[in-house]
């Protein structure tokens, strides 16, 4: 499984331990995941996602998954995610 971010496609950066006596050794910085169950008002589903910490947040700062869907970007998105926004925006074209 990749520790990528499927709303916001934040992933893992790569920095530096650095000792007292300075020393300098390769280290990762991981997003901090959560598998996390979000609906959708729209479609009435639940979906299953796996989102960072900061996603959950601008998802209810934005008022939901729906609406955080219709303002996020294509290329952010997982293939599931934009699976998602499109089911949801084909539902609001015909209601």
């Amino acid at each position: 499984m990749s520790r990528v971010c499927e709303l916001t496609g934040k992933g893992p950066m790569v920095g530096n331990n650095v000792s007292h006596a300075n020393n300098k050794t390769k280290r990762r910085f991981l997003p901090n995941l959560q598998d996390v169950t979000l609906g959708s008002d729209i479609l009435d589903r639940r979906f299953t996602l796996r989102v960072s910490s900061a996603a959950m947040r601008s998802v209810d700062h934005r008022g939901g998954l729906d609406a955080y869907l219709a303002k996020a970007k294509d290329d952010e998105l997982s293939p599931k995610a934009l699976k998602i926004k499109k089911d949801i925006a084909k539902a609001q074209a015909t209601a």
